[in-house]
């Protein structure tokens, strides 16, 4: 499986990053570097993830972690990294950005 991440993932990645740095620059790096590993489970096992409850959609999944949702789909060969957003974003279908 190829791992994609689009543009708005990496771009919340970076804010999520900038976010915590605030705090704690080592945590920051931690958080992110634990997300990227996290998907990196995706490789062998694409599934491993909930359908996202707003979509609806067989192929577009979100996997959890802390207090992240991880959201990407599956095509094909590809998983397409679609965002990563806090769990108390109120999120609506047409925030994926596909």
């Amino acid at each position: 499986m190829v791992i994609v991440w689009s543009k708005p993932a990496r771009e919340d990645l970076r804010l999520i990053h900038q976010y915590i740095a605030h705090d704690s620059k080592r945590y920051a790096s931690r958080v992110v570097q634990d997300i990227t590993e996290k998907v990196e489970v995706l490789r062998e096992l694409p599934k491993l993830g909930r359908r996202v409850p707003e979509i609806g959609e067989e192929n577009v999944r979100e996997i959890a972690l802390y207090s992240y949702r991880i959201l990407y789909e599956l095509i094909g060969e590809t998983i397409y990294i679609h965002g990563v957003i806090h769990r108390r974003r109120d999120f609506k279908p047409v925030d994926l950005q596909r």
